[in-house]
């Protein structure tokens, strides 16, 4: 026993010490992550990032898409926020008037023009119309717990747009629209499940319980903050406390303080040590390569939680685009691409999919009649729905499907260009605007772009929450940051907690 004794205090001293400095970057930036809504109007700078940050040929998914307005007026939009453009793409003007400050609330996700000529714009927080007289952005006020809306599309005078969970349907009055929510029915085959990597993030966030559960995992958050401190000072105090002794100086305080932190560091850590192992574990499965192993897995949500939701479409619906060659709506979901009749509303699947990156469509627009393009971290690829072979749009060749290879392509597509003349433009997380089957290349980012676009806070938080921020340094193995922070701090707590054992069981006896 006094041999494991031993090694559980090796196991929680040195590691430890290394550890809580780790551990206190996980905890701030993962407070500020929980709330994404509280910082949104926060931004940084990129020129304070390493240049991996920088904005080059409209990567890091600057550009999700665009509208043609007319022969010589286009809206370019995404994370940059709105901005109008000639069709030479040279001369930018903002856009996003009416619009809140700060990156996060300008956050482009789809722009759609009617008929009648009146914008719509999906965006991070909330659906907008665009107000022509006052030439501002105004938002809707739908009753939504999800206010993310990632779509919209239009049949004649009727509109449609879709958040993550419920289609709205108004007819089409400008900023004056009224809108209907509709909960999609049941498809069929449908089994009420969910992936075990959003239970595991939920659980993780704390979001599984609503709010009252985010708030409890911030004060996990504010623990781990507090036992990492309390551990790096008492880990220091013996070490000066030797050196005033050797200068003859008071020691009391100091003695005094040691005494403190080693009180409350046991205590606190005692109290939520359970806890603490549950946080720390779940987080090690939301990156990879552990995601890898769980990336598919589908679990029965848990009973009465946050994931146990009537509707069966919750938290799934992606994007939507009519067909008018078959006149039905195409729908993409976490679960795949389905069609519905616009007088019906039944979603049914279809039975050829395409491929579709487990972290969501970035690209769903028309090619030709019945053909589409579609484009995620899988690559961008052309999809007949009738047909069982789906064609690389890069390559041009017929793509074949590998039972276990990368989650991601060749290409981790994030938007789609096309110009006035109809070329495309392939946008690519890394390496950005890309011609595809044609001389012409896109031109470069404007200074006055460049300048208005930073980043969000909460963004910044979650590079340094995942590990990628310090990929500059680290290269590829900064994936090794996550699972083995997460999985040494599980050992850290469990080590802590066997030693306050042996010295609580101790006092007793």
């Amino acid at each position: 026993m006094e041999k494991s004794w031993k090694i559980f205090k090796k196991l929680h001293r040195w590691p430890g010490l290394v550890l809580s400095f780790i551990l206190l970057y996980f905890a701030v930036t993962g407070i500020v992550m929980n709330h994404r809504d509280w910082f949104s109007g926060v931004d940084v700078d990129r020129k304070y990032l390493p240049e991996e940050y920088a904005y080059q040929n409209w990567n890091n998914s600057a550009v999700k898409g665009n509208l043609n307005l007319n022969a010589d007026s286009v809206l370019l939009y995404g994370n940059i926020g709105i901005w109008l453009t000639d069709s030479a793409f040279t001369r930018y003007q903002p856009f996003d008037a009416g619009l809140p400050n700060g990156s996060d609330n300008r956050k482009i996700f789809d722009i759609h023009r009617t008929p009648d000529g009146a914008l719509y714009a999906a965006t991070l927080f909330g659906l907008y119309g665009y107000h022509y007289p006052s030439k501002q952005w105004k938002k809707f006020n739908l009753p939504v717990d999800i206010e993310r809306f990632t779509a919209v599309e239009s049949i004649g005078d009727t509109v449609y747009a879709i958040n993550r969970s419920h289609l709205f349907k108004g007819k089409s009055a400008g900023t004056e629209t009224s809108f209907v929510q509709i909960e999609l029915p049941v498809p069929a085959g449908y089994v009420n499940k969910v992936s075990l990597f959003a239970t595991l993030w939920q659980i993780h966030s704390g979001e599984i319980l609503g709010l009252p559960g985010q708030l409890f995992v911030d004060l996990l958050g504010l623990v781990t903050i507090f036992l990492s401190v309390t551990g790096i000072i008492y880990f220091f105090i013996p070490g000066w406390m030797k050196r005033r002794n050797q200068k003859n100086l008071p020691v009391a305080q100091l003695a005094r303080t040691g005494r403190w932190n080693l009180k409350w560091h046991n205590k606190v850590g005692a109290l939520t040590f359970l806890f603490l192992i549950l946080l720390y574990f779940t987080g090690m499965f939301l990156r990879p390569p552990l995601l890898i192993a769980i990336a598919t897995t589908e679990v029965a949500p848990l009973k009465y939680s946050h994931l146990d939701q009537p509707n069966p479409w919750y938290d799934k619906l992606r994007d939507i685009l009519y067909d008018p060659t078959s006149d039905r709506l195409l729908l993409s979901t976490a679960e795949g691409i389905y069609w519905l009749k616009p007088n019906g509303l039944q979603p049914v699947r279809f039975e050829n999919q395409p491929p579709v990156s487990v972290m969501g469509i970035n690209v769903f627009q028309h090619y030709s009649d019945g053909t589409f393009l579609v484009g995620s971290f899988s690559g961008l690829f052309l999809w007949h729905p009738d047909s069982p072979e789906v064609v690389n749009f890069v390559t041009g060749r017929v793509h074949q499907e590998v039972s276990g290879g990368r989650p991601i392509g060749d290409f981790k597509v994030t938007g789609a260009i096309t110009d006035c003349r109809g070329e495309i433009y392939m946008v690519d997380y890394n390496a950005g605007a890309i011609a595809l089957h044609h001389p012409f290349s896109f031109p470069p980012m404007s200074q006055n772009v460049l300048n208005a676009s930073k980043i969000s806070l909460w963004n910044v938080c979650l590079e340094i929450h995942t590990g990628r921020y310090f990929s500059a340094w680290l290269g590829n193995f900064y994936i090794l940051i996550v699972p083995l922070s997460g999985l040494a701090a599980v050992v850290l707590v469990i080590s802590g907690y066997m030693l306050w054992r042996r010295k609580y069981r101790g006092k007793k006896e």
